[in-house]
């Protein structure tokens, strides 16, 4: 699975061909949640609450980029990384 972010010992992953709903993977420690792109709200898991602020707000600045990662390895290609959150 390739990653796709780091900031804040939070981990941003996609799985290459990965189920519908374009949906990215975000790890801390020992929590996982799977993200909605569109609208950057838990679909799965369970995420520290301070944390999951973050990843929501750089969700929905870097929401193109995350598409067109999503688009790109849903199609077996590359990925580009994405800034983290500063």
């Amino acid at each position: 699975m390739p990653e796709i972010s780091r900031f804040q010992g939070i981990i941003i992953k996609m799985f290459a061909r990965d189920h519908n709903l374009p949906h990215f993977h975000a790890f801390i420690g020992s929590h996982e949640a799977l993200f909605d792109i569109k609208t950057g709200k838990i679909i799965e898991g369970d995420f520290p609450p301070n944390k999951q602020v973050l990843v929501v707000a750089w969700a929905l600045l870097r929401k193109k980029e995350l598409m067109r990662n999503w688009s790109s390895l849903s199609a077996g290609m590359g990925f580009d990384k994405i800034e983290p959150l500063r």
